[in-house]
């Protein structure tokens, strides 16, 4: 009976230690070191740098856990139903969505393209989450646009978290201006 008490309070340390670690990097992105190391990421959590390679083998490891974490908070958002019946109205309400949620994750995804080049996971992560996107709008358009293959690259590109970062970072819009912004120039593209 004591020696499963060790254990076990060995693995709630443990996971204390990997929540601490993957909560540090989070942080440390959010207040935009795009770029952390280990050892940045291990004094922000409080830990020694071997702990850090201790729970993850590599950065991509780390980064593999933080994706998972942001995706649990956000995934519930994007796959939430449509109250607009028609295609136009959805098409206004994924506007409001993915403006919601670029504006939530972008410290994140701007790190992740940082480091992309020189890791398999996040280009990886980098082409699966562009894959969500353009298939979520496919999934609301009518056939009309699907075959309109210039008009679907059009709202592709605006509804893009690319553009959103754009808006937001280069032409430092603030969060309304820059849906506003995306929200005209889709409409403009539909035909609204």
């Amino acid at each position: 009976m004591a020696h499963a008490a060790k254990t076990d309070g060995r693995h709630q340390r443990s996971e204390r230690s990997r929540r601490q670690i993957v909560g540090a990097l989070l942080k440390l992105i959010a207040r935009g070191e795009m770029n952390p190391s280990a050892a940045q990421v291990a004094e922000a959590a409080g830990v020694g740098l071997r702990s850090v390679f201790r729970h993850f083998e590599e950065m991509d490891t780390l980064y593999r856990e933080m994706t998972a974490q942001i995706e649990a908070e956000v995934m519930p958002e994007v796959m939430a139903p449509f109250v607009a019946k028609d295609w136009r109205g959805k098409l206004g309400e994924m506007v409001e969505r993915r403006a919601r949620v670029f504006e939530r994750i972008m410290p994140y995804r701007v790190a992740g393209a940082a480091r992309r080049f020189q890791s398999d996971y996040l280009m990886q992560d980098h082409k699966r989450a562009v894959a969500l996107e353009q298939a979520a709008l496919k999934a609301i358009l009518p056939k009309t646009i699907l075959s309109d293959s210039d008009t679907l690259a059009a709202l592709d590109l605006v509804l893009s978290f690319e553009s959103w970062r754009r808006l937001r970072q280069d032409q430092r819009l603030s969060p309304a201006k820059a849906e506003e912004a995306m929200r005209l120039a889709v409409q403009r593209i539909a035909g609204a």
